[in-house]
């Protein structure tokens, strides 16, 4: 086999092929006519085989061979797409916000897994603040990240809810010291 045959995507352009087919399905599904029903049959048609053919490799797949091809990013969102991933949508989600965590404390904040409740995800939130103005953004934007995060790695699930950790009041030490007189 020529060693242009065996020649794979590099992940951008995996990428920009993607956004190229999202372009190109909004344009045909806004176009009126049977030529489009058509196409977009037969788009969704091919999916779906391709699908099919994903879940045959999974079946013929051991245990660790499975979870090294749900680790590679996209076909990990194509396990998803076809409701075949073999990892449950809390540990994808999870895993997620851990590989977030380490920008969200470089902007002096903090971001933590805390389960899943129905559908929705939650995590707990702690506000940065101790990088100054240079940091940009700020709370709504590390929300922001980590929903998108999460939603992407586990679409199964309708919502997160970011529980948001507040610091305790101040209390005077010498409130907790001072004993009045009898």
């Amino acid at each position: 086999m020529a060693e242009a045959d065996t020649a794979r995507l590099a992940d951008p352009d995996v990428e920009a092929r993607l956004g190229r087919l999202d372009e190109l399905l909004e344009g045909l599904e806004s176009a009126p006519g049977p030529t489009t029903r058509s196409a977009t049959e037969a788009v969704a048609l091919l999916t779906e085989v391709y699908g099919e053919a994903l879940a045959r490799v999974l079946d013929h797949a051991d245990e660790q061979v499975a979870e090294r091809l749900a680790e590679d990013e996209l076909l990990g969102h194509l396990m998803v797409l076809h409701d075949i991933h073999p990892e449950p949508a809390e540990r994808r989600a999870a895993r997620a916000v851990e590989r977030l965590r380490p920008a969200v404390q470089e902007r002096g904040g903090d971001v933590e897994w805390a389960g899943v409740e129905g559908q929705v995800a939650r995590v707990r939130l702690k506000a940065g603040g101790g990088c100054g103005s240079g940091c940009g953004g700020g709370g709504s934007e590390v929300t922001d990240a980590v929903r998108a995060a999460v939603l992407a790695a586990a679409p199964e699930l309708t919502a997160v809810e970011p529980l948001t950790e507040t610091a305790p009041a101040f209390v005077p030490l010498t409130t907790l010291t001072h004993r009045s007189a009898p």
